[in-house]
């Protein structure tokens, strides 16, 4: 027989990299990223949403704002964030993690451990696997965001990858976490296309309009999130190399339409070449793409 669950931490990676190491720094950077934009409705029905996950200097603001839009009406008992994948090892099925609370500058977030163990013993779908969590950022620069706006919420971090059964996981994760009665906001972590020589993917040469190509080539997949065509994610992005997180994002569309989802809205779309013309200018030369999507 098991014998009690142990308390454990799991400590902040990438603090002080992708985002502040200051407690006080990082609480008031993600205060000051976490708004709506101008303009844009109310989504009393907001289920989830797409947020990227590079430093809070390139895609912060796209980020904040799809969790400041989300706040205005939804207050969630849950958040679930399917992340992208970045660990160098072999993984099948989406990857759960075993600590009691996540940590970060100025805040914490508990893991819905039950949760969690309800899923790995309902199938084949998932695995309880730390190495997937331990030094990934996907999920971690979204947690001091997400503690800005839901401070309470319990957190299920998933680590997914390209896989054929993406919408079955999220699926999975929705029908557990709703049969519980919890109120559940559901997100993917993903950035979009990675364009240029250092990413050894540029089709279309460099310059400025080689990364409009790119850029192209991320409305190719934002055009099927808006339709909500789940099941064409993952085989267009293993074709054209439009995002990190193509499970993630099938997951999570997935799990909102369970939820009772049935639309998608792009509330930004830019390029880290974009985002960093202000604060550190470069050549048109390697590029990330970057989406703010809210499902409802």
């Amino acid at each position: 027989m098991a014998g009690p669950k142990v308390f454990s931490v799991r400590q902040a990676a990438v603090a002080g990299t992708f985002y502040p190491g200051d407690a006080g720094q990082c609480r008031a950077a993600a205060d000051a990223l976490v708004k709506v934009p101008p303009g844009q409705p109310h989504v009393a029905a907001g289920k989830g949403g797409i947020v990227p996950h590079a430093g809070w200097v390139c895609s912060g603001a796209l980020a904040g704002e799809v969790l400041g839009t989300l706040a205005r009406d939804v207050t969630p008992d849950l958040v679930v964030v399917f992340g992208a994948v970045h660990t160098p090892a072999p993984l099948s099925v989406a990857a759960l993690d075993s600590h009691s609370v996540w940590n970060v500058p100025g805040g914490s977030s508990e893991i819905a451990g039950d949760l969690n163990e309800s899923l790995v013993r309902s199938g084949g779908l998932f695995v309880t696997d730390d190495r997937f969590h331990l030094r990934e950022h996907a999920v971690e620069v979204e947690l001091p965001l997400i503690g800005a706006v839901w401070p309470n919420a319990r957190l299920l971090p998933v680590e997914i990858p390209m896989l054929d059964s993406a919408a079955d996981v999220g699926r999975s994760v929705a029908r557990a976490a709703l049969g519980r009665g919890w109120k559940t906001v559901f997100l993917a972590s993903s950035d979009l296309t990675h364009y240029g020589p250092g990413y050894r993917f540029a089709p279309a040469g460099v310059g400025v309009e080689a990364l409009n190509w790119a850029k192209e080539n991320d409305r190719r997949l934002l055009r099927l999130v808006e339709s909500y065509e789940i099941d064409l994610i993952v085989p267009e992005v293993r074709g054209h190399l439009n995002a990190c997180g193509a499970g993630a994002i099938a997951a999570m569309l997935a799990a909102c339409k369970e939820a009772g989802a049935s639309s998608a809205r792009v509330l930004r779309h830019a390029s880290s070449y974009e985002t960093l013309a202000r604060v550190a200018p470069q050549p048109p030369i390697d590029a990330v793409g970057y989406a703010g999507v809210v499902v409802q």
